[in-house]
């Protein structure tokens, strides 16, 4: 699947640069086109991946290239002020190769989160592309604003994308850690699923039952919330020996689905993007992914049905992503329209609670 990766704001801008770091890294070319967009020039000095050229300063003047020092009213306003702007710098890229568009941004800061919702509006109205949305919310110790940011721009944000991917840095941050020492780790956790959600439809091995486009975009369609597990293995060095030598039988068979419905069973009852309930989720989508011959048909179809008895909806999607080169076999499966987050129900009180100390 290609998608054109839009990082708005200094978190944006930051995940955005790993994921072309993770391409470049893995081989893959999921990523077609980078955009990072940010009202700081510090900030896009920073990048490290993004080329220069695809790096956009808005609002210098009102901003001064200083940033909005975490008002995302005043993020909001100089969007949609230089939306034309942006939107320039998106057609003379080119649009005519891309799947989806992904719109990444911090919901706790200013420019991120009082932009992004206004770019996905945006977009939906000028592209039959989807549009999805990647929120990054803040951490509980990083203060009552952030919370306040985050519950005004998830109520704008999740009406605005086909669907909203929420990664909850709280749930990922180790105790006693501040999100800037956590931050490499949190990040690679995050490009390290959405590099198989979306790499999967460009594999150019053949697999058993590969995944394409058609089918994020089908399990994504509905709008709402969504979460994704993941759970990895390496492979033990005799597996190698399989592509050359073959199986050895109904033992190795059963081994390979074992480790697959292991994998998902793993993936779904980790840690997820967003801690939440996948019960109530109306749609799923499985992905196995590793080298050719330890991927097995078998173990996502019966993966299939373990999680069509576990979730509300009954539309569960699967396929493989195969790795050639790979040295893990990993699985990750996403939760689409999750209703019950006890996270978001947290920031909607707190903002509340700030919102009426500010009144």
């Amino acid at each position: 699947m290609k998608i054109m990766v839009i990082g708005f704001g200094q978190a944006g801008g930051k995940i955005a640069d790993l994921f072309l770091e993770y391409g470049e890294r893995t081989g893959q070319n999921f990523v077609v086109r980078t955009l990072a967009i940010n009202t700081a020039r510090s900030d896009l000095m920073g990048l490290k991946y993004i080329p220069r050229e695809d790096r956009l300063l808005i609002g210098e003047a009102l901003a001064k290239g200083h940033g909005v020092g975490k008002d995302n009213e005043l993020g909001a306003m100089i969007a949609a002020d230089d939306m034309y702007t942006i939107q320039s710098a998106i057609d003379r890229r080119g649009t005519h190769q891309v799947d989806a568009f992904l719109i990444i941004a911090g919901l706790g800061g200013g420019t991120g989160s009082g932009g992004a919702p206004v770019l996905a509006r945006r977009l939906k109205k000028l592209y039959e592309e989807p549009v999805y949305g990647l929120g990054i919310l803040p951490a509980r110790d990083e203060g009552s604003l952030y919370s306040l940011n985050a519950a005004r721009s998830l109520i704008t944000f999740v009406k605005e994308v086909d669907n909203l991917f929420l990664f909850d840095n709280d749930a990922w941050k180790k105790g006693g850690e501040s999100i800037h020492e956590a931050f490499l780790e949190i990040n690679e956790e995050i490009v390290r699923r959405f590099g198989i959600l979306f790499g999967a439809g460009e594999a150019n091995e053949v697999g058993q039952m590969v995944v394409d486009a058609a089918e994020v975009i089908n399990t994504l369609k509905g709008g709402g919330i969504s979460t994704i597990g993941y759970a990895s293995e390496e492979i033990e060095s005799h597996g190698f020996l399989k592509q050359f030598f073959g199986k050895k039988g109904a033992v190795e068979d059963l081994e390979t689905i074992t480790r697959i419905t292991s994998l998902v069973r793993r993936a779904s009852a980790g840690r997820l993007t967003i801690p939440c309930d996948v019960t109530t989720a109306e749609k799923a989508l499985i992905i196995a992914a590793g080298p050719p011959h330890e991927l097995s048909r078998k173990g996502i179809e019966k993966s299939k049905v373990r999680i069509e008895e576990m979730i509300r909806g009954k539309e569960v999607r699967g396929g493989d992503f195969p790795l050639p080169k790979g040295q893990h076999v990993s699985a990750i499966v996403v939760f689409a329209g999750v209703s019950d987050i006890p996270r978001i129900k947290e920031l909607q009180e707190l903002g509340a609670k700030v919102q009426e100390k500010r009144e």
